[in-house]
């Protein structure tokens, strides 16, 4: 319960003429006494808060940058109208800032035995599952004067899945796959590794693709046709350990690499490829496996909504001993992670002949564009030392990279907003090159 701002002010407006005209105790009795008994009756009328009935609907997941709208129905089961006003309390990355005000509190009438909906419209700003907070309730008086006050928990829980920007990419991606596949009106044939079939030789053809034993058997000369490798599995590894929590921009390096490794996901899985993922510092963060074509992409945003990095040292030796139970045949294992020497050096180049002698590996990091910009700078003694800085940086880069591709792994290091698209480059050209 709580005085309102209404009589404080009838308070001050009654004291002003017993100062002036009665300035005695009785004057002072006779204003704040009325104004009390004005203030009780306010409140035995207005309408009890523990009472009400509260539940929630709308939505329960969202894509960053999307807004989601979750319903709160208020059920007034007492005999006297609610007047009040409501404040539906959130996590603060639940909104853009400065817009938690407006957005989280509603006034609002309920009649005796009725019920009535407001709409809360959410605007996340960070990945993961929002849960809500407490509603606080104050319900006034006909006059305005006293208020009842109570909080209800009424659970929901909003999940804010990866935003996917790179999807952009797709279509292209796409149409390199298909013109791969030999399924585009172009003027090259299909590339690959894989037989596909026989057809009847046209001028221009390899006469190497010629098949003589086909030819043998029937009056014309039949080529064979290939594919790109089909029916592939692919493991992606998202190395969520502390390198994975600089940020790069505006974002963790962890969240260009889920982006990436969506993008990868959906081609893929267009291309008849088999994907599983795999989240890893120190233990299993998340794991997807055995999914469907159409239940990939949803499966993956929903396992990587919640992760976060975590503030440990990579744990390279159990990673790769989980990737290897994981991967039990010949796969293409996705390894997104820093590039850094420490963590590579005393890390992963230890174990690497453990997954190369199995699987095929591609390691993808995410490249800092400032990097770049400081390489580039010059004009005053400050910029040219900062330049240096950056080009040491980039040369031990270089030279990781290198050390990886002498263990026989293909490497993508490209700015947070280029990686996905690269990285599905590299995955055409290995299926291109019957390397998966």
């Amino acid at each position: 319960m709580a005085f309102t701002g209404r009589a404080a002010l009838l308070a001050a407006l009654g004291t002003l003429p017993v100062g002036i005209w009665e300035p005695s105790w009785t004057g002072i009795l006779a204003v704040n006494g009325s104004l009390a008994l004005a203030c009780a009756c306010d409140f035995a009328l207005a309408a009890p808060v523990r009472r009400l009935v509260l539940t929630r609907s709308g939505d329960t997941s969202v894509r960053l940058g999307d807004p989601a709208d979750v319903s709160l129905t208020v059920t007034n089961p007492s005999r006297r109208p609610l007047r009040a006003r409501i404040r539906d309390a959130w996590p603060p990355s639940s909104w853009q800032p400065g817009t938690e005000a407006p957005s989280s509190r509603h006034a609002l009438t309920v009649p005796p035995g009725e019920r009535r909906r407001v709409t809360t419209r959410l605007h996340p700003t960070r990945r993961g599952d929002r849960h809500a907070d407490r509603v606080t309730i104050r319900s006034y008086g006909p006059l305005g004067l006293f208020t009842r006050q109570g909080s209800h928990k009424v659970p929901w829980t909003v999940r804010v899945l990866p935003p996917f920007t790179s999807r952009k990419h797709l279509p292209s991606k796409l149409a390199r796959l298909r013109e791969l596949d030999g399924r585009t009106s172009v003027l090259t044939r299909g590339e690959g590794t894989e037989f596909d079939s026989l057809r009847e030789y046209v001028p221009g053809d390899d006469t190497r693709s010629i098949d003589w034993r086909a030819t043998a058997r029937q009056s014309t000369v039949a080529v064979r046709t290939w594919r790109p490798e089909r029916d592939r599995h692919i493991l992606l590894v998202l190395d969520t350990g502390r390198t994975s929590a600089g940020r790069v921009g505006d974002a963790p390096r962890l969240d260009a690499s889920m982006d990436a490794a969506l993008l990868l996901a959906a081609l893929a899985s267009r291309a008849g490829d088999r994907v599983d993922l795999l989240a890893y510092d120190r233990r299993v963060r998340a794991l997807v496996q055995g999914r469907a074509a159409g239940e990939l992409l949803p499966a993956l945003v929903n396992a990587m909504a919640p992760l976060e990095p975590e503030l440990v040292e990579l744990d390279a030796r159990g990673l790769t001993s989980t990737a290897l139970r994981t991967a039990s045949r010949r796969s293409l294992i996705v390894l997104l992670t820093s590039l850094d020497a420490a963590p590579i050096e005393e890390g992963l180049l230890p174990v690497l002949t453990r997954l190369t002698k199995r699987h095929t590996v591609l390691v993808a990091s995410v490249a800092d564009p400032h990097i770049a910009k400081m390489a580039a700078s010059r004009g005053t003694a400050e910029a040219v030392y900062e330049a240096a800085a950056a080009a040491q940086a980039q040369a031990e880069r270089r030279l990781t990279a290198e050390r990886l591709i002498r263990h026989g792994v293909t490497v993508v290091d490209a700015p947070p907003e280029e990686l996905a698209p690269a990285l599905a480059d590299a995955y055409l050209a290995l299926k291109t090159a019957g390397r998966l």
